[in-house]
């Protein structure tokens, strides 16, 4: 499941009509229809405030509505956009300012869709996943080769000290004791420090809506 790491915000239009997409991690329905509150409060001559919600480490807690759009048409394409994107602990509310001309039943599932869609895109998100800290100390002229195999294998270095030797904490999927050995000749190994959950930046791939 992913999640939003911070608000987030996306404007598009469509036929004269704006529609404006906002998302916010939430843990609760208080929390997410206090957002959709201050949206309205923000916008208050948009045509339609309309949203969807999914909340829950089960998406227990499901939500949308159309906010005089004809039914189905809006929070409903809404939430089913943030489902298929396997979106977990959200709000989306879309603010609409109605341009002059009419989308259909059809048009404005696919503008409520591509709305949340587009925002989801270009917001910075995250998935939760299990990784392994170590800890590894080795002689300064294996640094060339020990930073070539962290860059080659997004290792993450959570922190660097440079005394007698040089010292990395770091973070991996999988071990590395096969690669570093190798670089060592087998004289420094990382040592396992600890199995750890963080939050992984991804990316959403765009969809034909």
């Amino acid at each position: 499941m992913y999640r939003l790491k911070e608000d987030h915000e996306y404007e598009i239009e469509i036929k004269k009509s704006r529609f404006i997409c906002y998302l916010h991690r939430t843990t609760s329905e208080d929390d997410a229809k206090d957002f959709i509150l201050e949206i309205k409060k923000e916008h208050p001559n948009a045509t339609h405030h309309c949203y969807a919600f999914v909340i829950g480490e089960h998406n227990e807690i499901q939500r949308s509505n159309d906010d005089g759009e004809p039914a189905g048409t809006a929070g409903v394409p809404m939430l089913e956009c943030l489902m298929k994107h396997q979106m977990q602990d959200i709000v989306a509310v879309v603010v609409r300012y109605f341009g002059g001309i009419k989308l259909g039943a059809g048009g404005l599932i696919r503008a409520y869709a591509k709305s949340v869609s587009s925002g989801l895109q270009s917001a910075h998100i995250t998935q939760k996943q299990k990784m392994l800290e170590y800890f590894i100390q080795f002689p300064y002229h294996y640094i060339g080769k020990m930073d070539y195999l962290f860059r080659s294998n997004n290792i993450e270095i959570l922190d660097k000290h440079y005394g007698e030797e040089v010292a990395y904490t770091f973070l991996t999927k999988t071990p590395l004791d096969n690669e570093i050995s190798e670089i060592t000749n087998g004289s420094n190994l990382p040592e396992f420090q600890k199995e750890c959950i963080v939050d992984v930046d991804i990316t959403i791939e765009d969809d034909e809506i």
